[in-house]
């Protein structure tokens, strides 16, 4: 092969791993491939070729080695071989990643370096990695292997890709939050999370605090346009749930999102804000749930001696409880999205609904620039009271190891909307078909008691704040704790529950929630459909 540009393809027939490979570069397309060379010359792709997308080529290498090679195909010795090696992503089975590597060998010095030359300049041409990330590790989270994890798994594929990193071991809960509001990250690339759940929440309001403080705008107050970070967050999971990692990469595993940090994927996601009179409580962006979930939640964090084993424990133990809450949930329906909850394609990797939701959302910041009428505030609200055993709004499908499908299994991670499900009061036995389908392929949204809707704003009053409200105090006294009549298997109180926000428990038994559409970006690419292993060469 002789000199080519920029544009032209590339081909040569290249050693690999002791058999003759046809080797093609294909500049215009981006891609990779190399196959059994069957003839003197390059010969058709046959069954056994690989091929790899640039984009997902990792890194190249000169190599330095000694062969052996003769042109009958017989090996014998000679003097100098020269080669280069490609690492590159490999898919394996459940939306697994692997780091792999093809050496390519030859007996021409210029062709090899030819080769090497035009690859890293393809390389250098995605912008959209990053170079230099500022890591966070909790060293205490999940089962404590925060910082094992990063050190024997992740620095070193960081260092394969030339991506620098500075890391603080976390001391403290919301150390990494107060980091983020103190030091310099106009030098970093991205924001890196070592942990579970907890440790991605305490960058993501480090990120959004800070960017609202930098332009001005009051996060408390619930009707204000919050400004993206211009930071993308990486996510090595070493959590006890890692829904996020789930329900945004489709598996838990740190060198698949290892992979897609070094690769400079880049995901929208909507981010949640939680509001109680005019205060800003919290930011989340999978679940906040009320009632079973949240007093899963508050009753687990009084046993963290028994570790891992609490929430099982705890579980059940809020199951046998079967506690129902009594209130008014007001929401605003997403119109602007296309599809619905009942939807069986869930959101994957390149998701159209997500795509025009962002255009949506551009055409919205048009009309506020230019002064134009808010289309919500003709929008009617709708509203619903009764007794619930559980309020969840899943802002993602909220997917974890126990549930392949999550809470929502077609929920959408950019769409500026979230699902809005309501478990009304029922018998035990119901409740536990509920939960039961959480873990199989039916709809679990299929019950009289369950209703389920896509929202972008929503609101919840108590109906212990709503008694107090009246002024009637001494009657919601008599009420609270009263067993109701009506179902001998319902324990339903006007007492309170907690809200479970992201992992973490929130009292306020009157919220506002507001959805943000694709407020933050993470390293990820979503979970892609039905990806097949690429065979090994």
């Amino acid at each position: 092969a002789g000199a080519m540009g920029a544009a032209e393809p590339l081909s040569s027939v290249l050693w690999v791993k002791q058999r003759l490979c046809a080797v093609s570069l294909d500049p215009a397309r981006a891609l990779l491939s190399w196959w059994r060379s069957r003839g003197p010359g390059a010969g058709v792709p046959g069954a056994d070729a690989c091929s790899v997308p640039v984009s997902e080529i990792i890194t190249v290498e000169e190599q330095d080695v000694h062969g052996k090679r003769s042109a009958s195909g017989k090996w014998q010795k000679m003097e100098r071989l020269y080669a280069f090696t490609v690492h590159y992503v490999q898919r394996a089975r459940q939306h697994r990643w692997k780091w792999t590597k093809v050496t390519f060998c030859c007996a021409d010095e210029q062709l090899c370096h030819l080769w090497l030359q035009t690859l890293r300049e393809l390389l250098e041409n995605l912008t959209s990695r990053p170079k230099h990330l500022l890591v966070f590790i909790n060293p205490f989270g999940g089962k404590g292997q925060g910082k094992r994890i990063y050190e024997r798994k992740v620095a070193p594929l960081f260092a394969l890709a030339s991506v620098t990193t500075e890391v603080i071991v976390t001391e403290r809960a919301n150390h990494a939050k107060d980091s983020l509001y103190e030091i310099n990250i106009d030098k970093y690339d991205g924001v890196v999370c070592v942990g579970g759940d907890g440790m991605f929440s305490e960058l993501l309001h480090g990120l959004i605090g800070r960017a609202q403080r930098n332009a001005g705008v009051d996060q408390n107050q619930p009707r204000a346009t919050l400004v993206p970070s211009p930071l993308r967050i990486g996510i090595i999971p070493a959590g006890s749930t890692d829904c996020v990692c789930y329900s945004t990469v489709g598996i838990n595993d740190v060198e698949t999102s290892t992979l897609h940090i070094i690769l400079g994927d880049s995901l929208p996601l909507d981010v949640s804000s939680v509001h109680h009179n005019s205060t800003l409580l919290r930011y989340f962006v999978s679940l906040l749930g009320y009632g079973f979930y949240g007093d899963i939640i508050k009753d687990s964090e009084k046993k963290r001696w028994m570790g891992l084993a609490r929430y099982n424990f705890s579980g059940l133990k809020t199951f046998l409880s079967h506690h129902c809450y009594e209130g008014t949930v007001s929401f605003l329906p997403a119109q602007h999205t296309v599809g619905s909850p009942r939807d069986v394609k869930p959101c994957r990797a390149g998701c159209s609904v997500c795509r025009q939701s962002k255009q949506q959302l551009e055409e919205e910041q048009k009309r506020s620039l230019y002064g134009l009428e808010n289309t919500e505030e003709v929008e009617e609200w709708k509203v619903i009271c009764g007794k619930f055993l559980a309020i969840n709004n899943a802002n993602m499908s909220c997917a974890c190891h126990r549930s392949h499908r999550g809470l929502s299994p077609a929920a959408h991670l950019g769409d500026g909307a979230s699902d809005l499900i309501l478990i009304r009061k029922c018998s035990r036995f119901n409740f536990l078909r509920f939960l039961v389908r959480h873990t199989n392929h039916h709809d679990q949204f299929d019950f009289t008691f369950v209703e389920v809707y896509r929202v972008k704003k929503f609101q919840f009053t108590s109906r212990h704040v709503e008694d107090e409200d009246r002024n009637l105090k001494e009657r919601g006294k008599k009420r609270f704790g009263q067993i109701c009549s009506d179902h001998p298997l319902c324990c339903c109180t006007v007492s309170n529950s907690s809200w479970n926000c992201d992992g973490e428990i929130l009292n306020s038994p009157a919220i506002e929630v507001r959805v943000h559409c694709q407020l933050v970006r993470l390293f990820a690419r979503g979970i892609e459909e039905n990806p097949q292993p690429e065979p090994h060469s």
